[in-house]
């Protein structure tokens, strides 16, 4: 089992301090792999203590057995980042923009290494599978949720954005049945709105995706699909949504490659409708 199923398992029974070590391993599981559990303890804010415990509850007697799981799980996956990381710092230099580049070269080099093809397909074909698409995000997430909405109406896919407060998401989440998806972006925190979204979810039968970050194997209740990397950047600090946008791309790709004629069809039809409104 992967680390990031393993903490999905045990996910409702974390603790903060547990929750806040998780985001640590997930975002650099390198480190973690060749450090102590006093060092992984210090950079998330915990006591020592927590670090052996959360071993435990994944199923390890020790925390050396914890950190050589990851090793086996990471450290040859995340060789590629390795060599773009060393081949970048020979020539860095202290511009904004090309640390920006440089950490986002990084990051997109180590998706696949969380996000497979096979996980990226299993999510798709769920998705494809649907009558509707309910679409939620908080925050800046929203962009991403603004695009999906319109890459899968423009495939013909029938969605709803939900949003807005309490009243308004129960009022758009009412009709979700057994035969709907719910696809939810969830990057710094679990938001407010996942519990009562994931549950309601799996009491009609539809089916759940989440895109996430670091925080992603912590969620709880857990989703039926989860695609979680990191982002570029630390974080506590700046990060952008290059890695969570080219996870969607991938998901809006697998759909239309699942059924091509479907979405071809209906990009024809758009570009005619298009061009009748425009009046050529």
């Amino acid at each position: 089992m992967l680390i990031a199923e393993r903490v999905q398992t045990i996910a409702d029974t974390l603790t903060p301090a547990e929750r806040r070590l998780v985001k640590e391993i997930i975002a650099k599981p390198r480190d973690v792999a060749l450090g102590t559990a006093g060092e992984l303890a210090r950079r998330s804010g915990v006591h020592e203590a927590t670090a052996s415990r959360l071993a435990r509850k994944l199923g390890f007697e020790t925390y050396a057995g914890f950190r050589d799981a990851i090793r086996d799980e990471f450290i040859v996956k995340t060789d590629p980042a390795l060599r773009v990381r060393r081949t970048l710092e020979t020539s860095r230099g202290h511009g904004m923009l090309e640390m920006l580049v440089q950490q986002e070269i990084e990051a997109l080099t180590r998706l696949s290494s969380y996000v497979d093809e096979e996980r990226l397909a299993a999510a798709a074909a769920a998705l494809s599978d649907r009558r509707r698409i309910f679409i939620f995000a908080r925050g800046n997430a929203e962009t991403l949720a603004v695009l999906m909405n319109r890459r899968l109406r423009r495939m013909a896919f029938e969605t709803v954005l939900v949003g807005g407060d309490s009243r308004d998401i129960a009022e758009q989440i009412l009709s979700m049945g057994s035969d709907d998806a719910l696809l939810v972006f969830a990057f710094r925190r679990q938001p407010r709105a996942y519990v009562p979204l994931i549950e309601r979810a799996g009491k009609v039968g539809a089916v759940s995706v989440v895109v996430s970050g670091t925080v992603g194997p912590s969620l709880s209740p857990k989703a039926d699909h989860l695609l979680a990397a990191p982002r570029a950047g630390d974080a506590d600090a700046f990060q952008t949504l290059t890695v969570p946008m080219a996870i969607c791309n991938g998901l809006i790709l697998s759909m239309a490659q699942s059924d091509e004629m479907r979405s071809l069809s209906s990009l024809e039809q758009l570009g005619e409708l298009i061009g009748e409104l425009q009046g050529r």
